[in-house]
């Protein structure tokens, strides 16, 4: 496996001791804030942009008083109070990436920038009125998936819990693919990276050849492309092809939203890449193998996974599924494979072409 150079040795070792990391000043005028998350993923890094007068922050950790006390104390490492933020690039509509930046507005009057495909999303995914609906086309996607009945409800509900850790805000500006972002001092390019979710943004800055990446490109761990209630039908040729555009950059250093900084770009996109395509041939194989036709459960409970499928969680249990449905649709897609949809109460099954 390919391995990426860490950008700061020290973030690296506490992602590897699993400890949050310093603040950390990366370049004159920018600076790293972890921002602690109760997930496994344990936190995210918030950037923080000198402004004249100000900072402009890329991302903001979910809603919680721990989340918001530690980004002000990392504020404050770097001289700057909440009151001093004037704009939060939101990189995607995820919980531990917008959760906090209507929190953050109230108290600064900050602008909030999202992309339009992410800003559609809000009201369905985070309004208490429409969740109903949303949940209920989870359910039945699931359905569909040959998820079992005794396990259905449980899992088109597996996220609702986070929507607490969420102030919903809806952006001042919409950022489109290759917007300049008006920061004095500053050369950001906004570039539109779907798949993680559909209006998933990267922001590039030439002069200082850097890429901040959010999720798009993490330096070990792979982001998570789905089918779901809000995805494009298909999820995974849009993060391929996008993964394609950022791995053309020039840039000396990524700033991911989490586990760590690191220098070499193409090279992990290609790791990246050469990952889904051993997932296409698992699952390709997999299906083949079957003979009779199999669900897209049924195809995830047999994968290889980071853990026995026994002891995964209900709410990744229905990451898996989807993610495994992102695979299924892309060799469809290319006509490697076939869907038969069911009867009314009957799941859809998967053969080879």
């Amino acid at each position: 496996m390919t391995m990426v150079t860490p950008a700061s040795e020290a973030q690296r070792d506490a992602w590897r001791s699993k400890a949050l990391p310093e603040v950390e000043r990366v370049r004159p005028g920018l600076w790293s804030i972890p921002v602690p998350l109760p997930i496994p993923l344990r936190y995210v890094l918030v950037y923080a942009l000198e402004l004249p007068g100000g900072v402009a922050l890329v991302d903001a950790g979910w809603n919680t008083d721990e989340a918001y006390g530690a980004l002000a104390a990392g504020l404050k490492v770097a001289g700057y109070e909440m009151t001093d933020v004037r704009a939060v690039l939101v990189t995607h509509i995820h919980p531990d990436h917008y959760g906090l930046a209507g929190r953050i507005r109230e108290v600064s009057g900050a602008w909030i920038g999202l992309h339009p495909a992410d800003a559609r999303l809000i009201h369905g995914r985070y309004d208490s009125a429409a969740v109903d609906a949303l949940v209920e086309q989870e359910r039945a996607l699931l359905e569909r998936s040959g998820v079992p009945a005794e396990t259905l409800d449980e899992l088109a509900g597996a996220s609702l819990m986070i929507r607490q850790f969420v102030t919903m805000a809806g952006p001042d500006r919409l950022i489109e693919d290759g917007d300049r972002l008006d920061l004095p001092g500053w050369d950001l390019r906004a570039i539109w990276t779907p798949g993680h979710s559909p209006g998933h943004l990267c922001f590039a800055e030439p002069e200082r050849r850097l890429l901040f990446s959010g999720d798009h490109v993490l330096a070990k761990i792979t982001p998570i492309v789905a089918v779901h209630a809000q995805s494009v039908p298909n999820p995974l040729a849009d993060y391929l092809d996008s993964l394609a555009v950022v791995r053309k950059l020039d840039v000396d250093e990524v700033l991911p939203a989490h586990e760590y900084r690191f220098l070499e770009l193409a090279e992990r996109v290609d790791r990246v890449t050469g990952h889904h395509e051993e997932r296409l041939a698992e699952i390709e194989a997999l299906v083949g193998a079957t003979g009779g036709g199999v669900t897209c459960w049924a195809a995830a409970t047999r994968l290889t996974w980071s853990r026995p499928w026994e002891t995964i969680p209900p709410h990744m249990r229905r990451a898996a599924n989807n993610e495994t449905l992102a695979h299924l649709v892309w060799l469809e897609a290319r006509g490697r494979l076939r869907r038969v949809s069911g009867g009314p109460d009957e799941p859809e099954l998967w053969y080879p072409a």
